[in-house]
């Protein structure tokens, strides 16, 4: 057994897992981690996944504490759906850049300015602008959100721009208003950084994460004909995931944050699987180490709370969208 004062430095990695599973069968607790987490830390959780999926796990596992290995608004997601389990959040410093485009004043003062508008808001959100919003979406089930939604009433989408696009693009509604948030990482991820490495690569298949800033230039390669259609597909974290298990290709070029090469490699050896940019890393993912996760275990950190009437109504909104229903594995 590892000493209580050892470090992650000081083990060795199966070390460290076993102190892991330890600590967290003596903690009862569940770990989670996103896709986008450092591999070590999603090779030793319990479930991998996408914020949504993972959130939904939580509200069904029976380990009295969650320990989820994402960024500030998935912990806050979890709390949401699961009030009465204990949900620990390794780094309280791991925030979003996308959730912090739009605050709930923001939502409230826009929705001001469209009386009788519906507020549809993206899953990567706080729980404070949750709160604000009639009804979540993720962004495999964004479309089927906007769709129960009657089609003369206005739609105020947020906070992601490039999703927000997408869906208009998809839906055929020219009375949806999108709010020009972004997330820095997709942002990242342009067009005319895609059609360099398409054209390097012209029989790879393409998977586009819908909140890339390339997600436009991927259609528009298709209408113009330089990519078959056939092998270009917008998909979520879950959908990306589900279609390489699938995948007979030799090669896959993914447009989304790199972390989720891990479980791709992992899901379909057989097929190649590079990024459209390599560096499409987001810093808050990576902020979670081996050791903070440890220091987590060890020590319940960081607790993460909901205040009674936030959560309230933040979970009417995320349960308006479960009742609508998405893929087993759609998420962000």
């Amino acid at each position: 057994m590892a000493s209580v004062t050892a470090t992650a430095d000081t083990m060795t990695r199966q070390e460290w897992a076993d102190e892991i599973r330890r600590l967290a069968k003596e903690r009862d607790a569940v770990i989670l981690a996103h896709n986008y987490q450092r591999p070590e830390i999603q090779d030793v959780a319990d479930h991998t996944g996408d914020s949504l999926a993972l959130s939904r796990l939580a509200a069904s596992v029976e380990a009295g504490t969650i320990v989820f290995c994402g960024v500030h608004f998935m912990a806050e997601t979890a709390k949401i759906l699961s009030p009465e389990k204990t949900v620990l959040l390794p780094e309280p410093e791991a925030g979003c850049s996308l959730a912090d485009t739009i605050t709930a004043e923001d939502v409230r003062a826009w929705r001001a300015e469209h009386p009788g508008a519906v507020v549809v808001a993206y899953v990567n959100t706080t729980a404070a602008v949750k709160a604000e919003t009639d009804i979540c979406c993720t962004s495999s089930n964004a479309a089927d959100v906007i769709r129960s939604i009657p089609e003369e009433t206005d739609i105020l989408f947020l906070p992601d721009q490039f999703l927000g696009a997408h869906v208009k693009r998809i839906t055929g509604r020219d009375n949806i208003h999108v709010w020009m948030g972004e997330c820095h990482v997709h942002a990242g991820i342009d067009g005319g950084t895609l059609r360099e490495r398409v054209a390097a690569e012209p029989d790879a298949e393409l998977y586009v994460h819908p909140e890339c800033g390339c997600a436009t230039s991927a259609l528009y390669l298709v209408g113009a004909g330089t990519v078959p259609e056939e092998r270009v597909r917008v998909l979520s974290t879950g959908g990306m995931l589900s279609a390489a298990e699938k995948s007979t290709a030799d090669k896959v070029l993914i447009a989304t944050e790199t972390g989720m090469l891990h479980q791709l490699r992992a899901a379909n050896p057989r097929t190649v699987f590079e990024p459209v940019n390599s560096r499409a890393e987001c810093h808050y993912m990576k902020m979670i180490t081996a050791d903070k996760l440890l220091n987590a275990l060890r020590n319940g950190t960081t607790e993460i709370t909901v205040s009674e009437e936030t959560a309230a109504k933040a979970r009417r909104s995320v349960e308006r969208m479960v009742e609508i229903g998405s893929p087993s594995r759609g998420g962000e």
